[in-house]
């Protein structure tokens, strides 16, 4: 498919628009110098901005923009909307968690700005606990609640089982659980997001080197790749040893050719990887982990990091389709990493790196 425009007009203005605590702050948009919004695979987004801190009075003098009666002040609620800015959309929101005065000789004083998303205080706290029959989006209910969060879980309905937790934060606690199950978590506003990685797509956008793709470097790699996985365990009920084992590629994500498993069979021949240092209990659970483990390499076979002209829609999850870059490389991605970037010299832009478990032929 062709690329979509990102305006109905040829021409338009992507400066983001800002608000702090809700309310449109035409200050804070006007002195924004320079923005930088980052987000990955499993969850937490951060921000950080960068503004003339001297604004112009009505006598003609001058006078610090942001001082400590500012509503730019720490902990203040800041979203963030990019793209075209007669209809922008939402890419951050979250609060003020430092900010960072900078004076040099010769230039305005600035004041920088750093945000994080909901997310900021699964990061902050430990804890430990033990969560009893729960299935794993029951524990994921019970993370949110206490985060004071909107848990939007997919799936994820089973083993029922009893999980432990010691001295993690709520965020590595998450990231544990999730990846032993191939799901991935994003917070949107106050909603906690969980997905199988197979059923995640937010969105697809279509990219053309030398068009909205200005620049990308694509490398397929062998290295990791395993023709099979495997995880062993013990179950202390039946006094029984458990195993599972995967050589099969189930949740290859978006694109098409050979995936990287065959790839490494065909140069290669047959390597199979051990995951250790995971708890299994039944051999159903030991599949479904090495199933996982191997899914994640497979993912990782094709990786693409480039520059596109800035695009509010290009998210963590979002399928992009490549072209014009080379028959075998052209192919649809999964991003896992996105940074939109504004500054006075170049604009908006946004950077990805993106994912794809096959290569073209």
């Amino acid at each position: 498919m062709p690329e979509q425009s990102l305006s109905q007009t040829s021409i338009y203005s992507a400066r983001p628009t800002l608000r702090v605590n809700g309310q449109e702050d035409e200050r804070v948009s006007e002195l924004l110098l320079a923005m930088v919004m980052e987000e990955a695979e499993g969850g937490m987004s951060t921000l950080e901005l960068r503004f003339v801190n001297i604004a112009a009075t009505g006598d003609g003098g001058t006078e610090p923009a942001f001082g400590a009666a500012s509503a730019l002040r720490l902990g203040a609620e800041i979203g963030v909307y990019a793209g075209d800015a007669a209809s922008p959309r939402e890419i951050f929101l979250g609060k003020v968690s430092a900010l960072e005065m900078v004076c040099d000789f010769g230039s305005p004083p600035e004041l920088v700005v750093l945000a994080e998303d909901a997310l900021t205080l699964a990061r902050r706290g430990r804890r430990s606990r033990i969560y009893d029959a729960m299935t794993p989006a029951g524990v994921v209910g019970a993370v949110a609640a206490e985060l004071g969060l909107q848990a939007q879980v997919d799936g994820l309905t089973a083993p029922v089982a009893t999980w432990a937790r010691i001295n993690e934060t709520d965020l590595g606690f998450l990231r544990r659980l999730l990846a032993r199950f191939d799901a991935d978590l994003q917070v949107v506003g106050s909603r906690l997001q969980v997905a199988p990685r197979q059923d995640v797509r937010r969105g697809g956008i279509d990219l053309t080197l030398g068009n909205q793709l200005s620049r990308v470097r694509i490398i397929a790699d062998l290295a990791h790749q395993a023709t099979a996985t495997t995880v062993t365990g013990w179950n202390a009920a039946d006094g029984a040893a458990v195993r599972g084992e995967a050589s099969t590629v189930s949740a290859a994500g978006p694109g098409r050719g050979k995936n990287g498993p065959d790839w490494a069979r065909e140069v290669f021949g047959e390597r199979s990887e051990h995951v250790g240092g995971l708890a299994v209990v039944s051999d159903a659970e030991a599949a479904a982990v090495s199933a996982a483990a191997l899914d994640q390499r497979a993912r990782r076979f094709v990786r693409a990091e480039g520059t596109a002209e800035g695009n509010a829609q290009l998210r963590v999850g979002c399928h992009v389709t490549l072209s014009r870059v080379s028959p075998q490389f052209d192919n649809t991605y999964y991003v896992v990493r996105a940074r939109h970037l504004f500054d006075m010299r170049q604009g908006y832009r946004t950077e990805f790196e993106a994912e794809c478990a096959f290569l073209g032929q």
